[in-house]
């Protein structure tokens, strides 16, 4: 598995920092930020090797043109992007290797139609999945549909609960906030709330979450569940029957909360 540690950015964006063990060499996602991926390298004598791009949106490549100005690395990153600094575009179901390990891609559009994900199916698997899983949330819907989203959600779902999940924005409390909306009983959100105000306090990130504990706390990822269902057809005052109705309805919830 990689080494990972979250650079902060801006507001509320990560970008998360891969290596491997005893090696100075390194590769960043989603840099939207040149000078704090820059800080970092020079105060822990390390080497950019590399560049991984989730999506087009500017507070995930806005510093990538800085950071290859005097550096002939490679940029990956969706093969359909509206962003034109991806020098290896990648397709569904390609692989790449980085620091003798491999990275499956996947195309999951509905933030975004050109974002993609990365994939490490080690002993402890890892997924950089940018603005489309949250902690307790998903992207908003820019360009995508709620169907694309959901199938985003269900390919998720599909993956070991050991998976450890890098997204890219500090929305966990906001999100856990609305879970609780939708579903006010249930106890595995209230711990995650209570774990992630604890973090936030000693000013620590509240992630990777992992798949396991998505499947009990985002809404997102429980369309099926009786309890969900029950909350989204009241807010939108008639009975859903499609999961993807379910999504839409606290999608738009979510929108408006």
């Amino acid at each position: 598995m990689f080494n990972v540690t979250p650079i902060p950015a801006f507001s509320d964006n990560y970008i998360w920092v891969l290596s491997a063990e005893g090696s100075n060499s390194v590769a960043v996602v989603d840099p939207g930020d040149a000078s704090a991926v820059e800080t970092y390298l020079e105060e822990n004598n390390l080497s950019l090797e590399a560049i991984l791009i989730t999506h087009h949106h500017n507070d995930h490549t806005g510093g990538v043109a800085e950071l290859t100005a005097k550096r002939n690395i490679p940029i990956y990153g969706p093969a359909n992007s509206p962003f034109k600094g991806i020098s290896k575009p990648l397709s569904n179901d390609d692989t790449i290797e980085l620091f003798n390990q491999t990275l499956a891609i996947r195309e999951i559009p509905g933030h975004t139609l050109d974002h993609i994900s990365y994939y490490s199916a080690q002993q402890t698997p890892q997924l950089f999945c940018g603005d489309t899983l949250f902690l307790a949330g998903c992207g908003r819907l820019f360009e995508g549909s709620a169907k694309q989203m959901l199938d985003a959600m269900q390919y998720f779902s599909s993956l070991p609960d050991s998976t450890e999940v890098y997204c890219t924005h500090e929305y966990s409390l906001a999100n856990l906030s609305f879970a609780a909306a939708v579903e006010p009983s249930n106890s595995d959100i209230s711990t995650s709330i209570s774990t992630c105000n604890s973090l936030r306090d000693k000013d620590q990130p509240t992630l990777p979450t992992s798949i396991a504990e998505e499947k009990k706390i985002n809404p997102f990822m429980r369309t099926s569940t009786s309890s969900v269902i029950d909350a989204a057809s009241n807010f939108s005052a008639k009975k859903l029957i499609s999961e993807v109705e379910v999504f839409a309805a606290i999608r738009e919830w979510k929108n408006q909360f």
